[in-house]
């Protein structure tokens, strides 16, 4: 496992954060350890574009772009949905 410290991990933030994905780094700041990167197992095949849509957002975007409807009253009605 790798240890660096908090003034390295600010000055190469990037290059940590990739780094982690393979392997743990630990984070130290003045000799004690404050915090470890570890990497995500989490399913890769997430897309932005299959997320789940709250029901305001769909009516919205179903409406098109000139659909005539005021986003404003789409979000309100939305809001007090909940």
């Amino acid at each position: 496992m790798k240890t660096i410290s908090i003034r390295e991990l600010h000055t190469r933030t990037g290059h940590y954060v990739r780094r982690a994905a393979t392997e743990p780094i630990t984070v130290t700041d003045r000799g004690q350890t404050v915090a470890r990167l570890v990497p995500v197992n989490e399913p890769t095949d997430f897309s932005f574009a299959n997320r789940r849509l709250r029901p305001g957002f769909k009516r919205f975007l179903a409406s098109g772009p000139l659909g005539g409807s005021d986003s404003t009253q789409i979000i309100s009605e939305d809001r007090d949905a909940r």
